[in-house]
């Protein structure tokens, strides 16, 4: 194979390959010879049929999979001899004018990952505001708790049904005199002020009493799951079975064993640490966003345009997704336009400390074990299928980049925590209320429009508020949260495309929209279609 590098700027670089015909027609040779004892041919005994006849039937196409496997190898061999890190996959052309018996030239252009300086992460100082899990904020969560698992008795003779009461019903809905398939219904309960069914139907149920008969109008919102009935005024003739009032639920040693506990202490713990658990998580935010700020502002070295490319696509569809969520999805994408500069900025950022915590992570021995690859790889097929997850385990199992993105979000956890040793930190106790209020300042530094460069000192927090730079809700919901997801592995696994999943879960829910028409915000199947 011939190597002739036609570019070398910055992180490109271009190569002329050419592969002899030679060695490409003795490995065409060689994959007939390998494959004709298993070709089957009437006149002939298996794996007898002649060499020259297997080459004359299936040629063709034995050459086309040589001729890609020859340029697969062709590609890895360029870059094991130059000693190339791609930061994306590299670009291969094939000359117009190959044919069959000649030799193959290739033009192949990629970015490489940049050298990045020996980091930096001595004297790095962060604070550590912590919660205590108050008594207080426990009992709350119990009275939640308490409040989700309602229990309702009879109500006495003749009382009018408020918000809050369960009302059991029977029910036939039509639309222009004509009943709809699925509006008809018996011993449906909804609970008054729920919200569970179309506009204007639980209001009308207020002050209904037991064996009350009642005629409800309502209309169909116009995005209804059934298109028939979107809308659609529609006439319900409802009769009242029972009325039930809520029980006032005790939160007592009764009420912890009722949910499978000993008692109320064992409930209280588990609820403390739940409580802790989420605060700790937002104590660890707020430090891992100073961390990398202290990070970003003392390490600035160019980034493949390549992979900040396709890091601002992907901030950019998740702004998209938010933007057509809005009241007025054009004045949200108008918003984020103005900002897009601003966004640029922030792919460039993450890209950036990808490849910093990559190198921190790799000079000083941060490794995901086996064991620990194992789990996530468990843990990951567990969204598949029972008949999709042995699949999807063996393509992490036998596709490196795969297995390189799902272990990038762990191997970077394991680098921020290895920098949180080195560090210097003080404590500072705090009220949810003010760390909550230290996460969202951070998050409104970036909202004022100034973006910092890369020679400026400071970057714009890559954090939860990085995508956020935009004025209108929209683009200030859409962000990526860069921190938790920056492409930190043993080769970032920015660098590397994402793989195509072994087979994507069904939207088996996405029919029930389409299901049988009630007076619930959302049809269900068809049953008891009034929900």
């Amino acid at each position: 194979m011939q190597t002739v590098e036609t570019l070398n700027e910055g992180l490109k670089r271009a190569y002329a390959v050419t592969i002899p015909a030679n060695d490409v027609a003795k490995r065409v040779e060689a994959e007939i010879k390998s494959i004709a004892p298993q070709i089957r041919m009437p006149g002939f005994r298996p794996g007898k049929v002649p060499v020259n006849l297997v080459k004359k039937m299936h040629g063709p196409s034995i050459e086309q999979d040589v001729l890609n496997k020859t340029v697969q190898d062709g590609i890895q061999q360029l870059l094991a001899e130059q000693k190339l890190r791609p930061a994306m996959q590299p670009s291969v052309e094939l000359d117009e004018g190959y044919e069959p018996g000649k030799d193959v030239a290739l033009k192949v252009e990629l970015e490489v990952l940049p050298d990045v300086p020996a980091p930096s992460i001595d004297g790095l100082k962060l604070e550590r505001l912590t919660v205590a899990a108050a008594e207080e904020v426990i009992d709350e969560q119990l009275k939640r708790i308490a409040g989700q698992q309602k229990q309702y008795d009879d109500a006495m003779e003749g009382h009018p049904a408020v918000e809050g009461d369960l009302v059991v019903m029977d029910y036939a809905g039509s639309v222009d005199g004509v009943a709809f398939d699925g509006g008809t219904g018996e011993g449906m309960s909804v609970e008054l002020g729920s919200g569970r069914l179309i506009p204007g139907f639980e209001e009308q149920l207020e002050g209904v009493k037991k064996g009350e008969a009642r005629t409800l109008n309502v209309t169909f919102p116009k995005d209804y799951g059934e298109k028939s009935l979107a809308g659609k005024k529609a006439v319900f003739e409802v009769t009242v079975t029972d009325v039930r009032v809520p029980r006032e639920a005790k939160v007592d040693e009764d009420f912890a064993k009722s949910l499978g506990l000993q008692g109320l202490d064992q409930l209280r713990e588990l609820l403390k640490g739940q409580i802790e658990q989420e605060l700790n998580g937002l104590t660890r935010t707020h430090m891992k966003r100073k961390l990398l700020d202290q990070l970003a502002a003392n390490h600035s070295f160019p980034v493949p345009p390549s992979m900040v490319d396709a890091e601002f696509q992907q901030i950019w569809a998740q702004l998209e997704h938010e933007a057509s969520h809005e009241e007025d999805p054009e004045a949200a994408r108008a918003e984020m336009e103005k900002d897009r500069a601003d966004y640029q900025a922030i792919a460039e950022r993450r890209v950036r400390l990808g490849l910093l915590l990559s190198e921190i992570g790799q000079q000083n021995g941060v490794e995901v074990n086996q064991q620990e690859m194992q789990r996530l790889i468990l843990q990951a097929a567990q969204q598949y299928g029972p008949k999709d997850r042995d699949r999807f385990i063996q393509y992490v199992q036998q596709d490196p980049m795969a297995a390189a993105q799902l272990r990038a979000p762990l191997y970077e956890d394991k680098v921020v925590d290895f920098l949180f040793e080195k560090a210097e930190i003080t404590d500072r106790t705090v009220t949810r209320e003010e760390l909550e209020a230290a996460i969202e300042a951070d998050d409104d530094t970036i909202g004022k429009g100034h973006v910092h460069g890369p020679d400026c000192g400071h970057d714009d927090h890559d954090h939860d508020h990085d995508a956020k730079p935009a004025k209108k809700p929209a683009a200030k919901k859409a962000a990526a949260k860069p921190a938790e997801e920056a492409p930190a592995a043993e080769e970032p696994a920015a660098a590397k495309p994402a793989p195509k999943k072994a087979a994507p879960k069904k939207a088996a829910a996405a029919a029930a929209d389409e299901a049988a028409p009630a007076p619930a915000k959302k049809a269900p199947a068809k049953k008891k279609t009034a929900e």
